[in-house]
């Protein structure tokens, strides 16, 4: 990874905070992806737009807004090699059919976990090629707060024949790619860990970063503006041009950050989907032991 001075830094990061006289460099698009609640209330009032709670099953039976269709975590993983890998194409489209999703419908997602899931069904879909997704800051706490309905009601759903596009390998990294970084390390890309304190400390794939995926929420569980997350990552040295490849356990948290990451304007971005948990299950695979700066063959990890 490329490490700026701390004066270029200075500069740079000055330069996005002042992006209204066409001084960013980042490439992608700014704010496009999540919305806060206020601007959800308004858009799932309009036609061919689909609400959807990413709360576990239990969660939604219990408390849901009103009208919105339960699409959980389990209903877009399948758990070999690992947990929580992306599910495949036809999994994804027979889930999507039978919420009412067609290929032209605005998906809005909100969940109750730290933005967490929502984000990851927001990465599942934008994987296989539907263009029209946005997230809800802060989730169904942050709707509740508009005062919309919550309810236990399940809506009827008219069943759709959704068809998504071939797998984009482009959003993805494999364990291969991640021993070649670690084998010969390119300077424009940065690896990611999200997880905890605690959890890095504990063993990480070597020269990874540590940003914890929570850092990205504002202290009420709202998504931190664009401008913040840009000095945020900036300041951890990446770069707008750089290569990001992040991870957490299993990639739920790891997709939060993707997420953050590229309504930010970071387009350069992947997700280790196989994570910690396929990294540390085998132990001819070196692991890193920040605490005393270490490289040592790891230990199987049984949690």
């Amino acid at each position: 990874m490329k490490r700026l001075s701390k004066a270029s830094l200075l500069i740079l990061i000055i330069a996005i905070m002042f992006t209204n006289i066409g001084c960013s460099s980042f490439s992608g698009e700014e704010g496009t992806e999540i919305i806060d609640a206020n601007e959800a209330v308004k858009l799932i009032n309009q036609e061919n737009v689909v609400l959807v709670d990413a709360q576990g099953s239990e969660g939604y039976l219990y408390s849901h807004i009103k009208n919105s269709v339960n699409i959980s975590r389990a209903d877009i993983v399948i758990n070999e090699p690992v947990p929580n890998m992306l599910a495949p194409k036809d999994q994804i489209e027979e889930v999507v059919s039978t919420k009412g999703i067609s290929n032209d419908t605005t998906v809005v997602i909100y969940d109750n976990n730290n933005n967490m899931d929502s984000a990851r069904l927001w990465w599942t879909l934008k994987v296989y090629g539907h263009e029209n997704v946005k997230v809800v800051s802060g989730g169904i706490k942050a709707l509740n707060a508009t005062g919309v309905e919550l309810t236990k009601e399940i809506p009827d759903i008219s069943p759709t024949k959704y068809v998504a596009k071939e797998k984009n390998v482009n959003m993805i990294a494999t364990i291969d790619d991640m021993k070649s970084q670690i084998n010969d390390p390119k300077e424009d890309v940065i690896l990611i860990d999200t997880r905890s304190q605690e959890e890095y400390d504990a063993g990480t794939i070597p020269s990874s970063v540590l940003m914890n995926y929570v850092d990205n929420n504002k202290s009420d569980g709202t998504y931190k503006t664009v401008g913040d997350i840009q000095v945020m990552y900036l300041d951890a040295g990446l770069i707008p041009d750089d290569t990001a490849i992040m991870y957490c356990k299993t990639s739920i948290r790891g997709a939060q950050t993707y997420l953050a990451l590229y309504n930010a304007g970071y387009r350069n971005l992947k997700l280790y989907d196989g994570a910690w948990s396929e990294w540390s299950k085998d132990t001819s695979l070196p692991v890193q032991m920040p605490e005393n700066n270490k490289v040592e063959i790891n230990e199987q990890d049984n949690s």
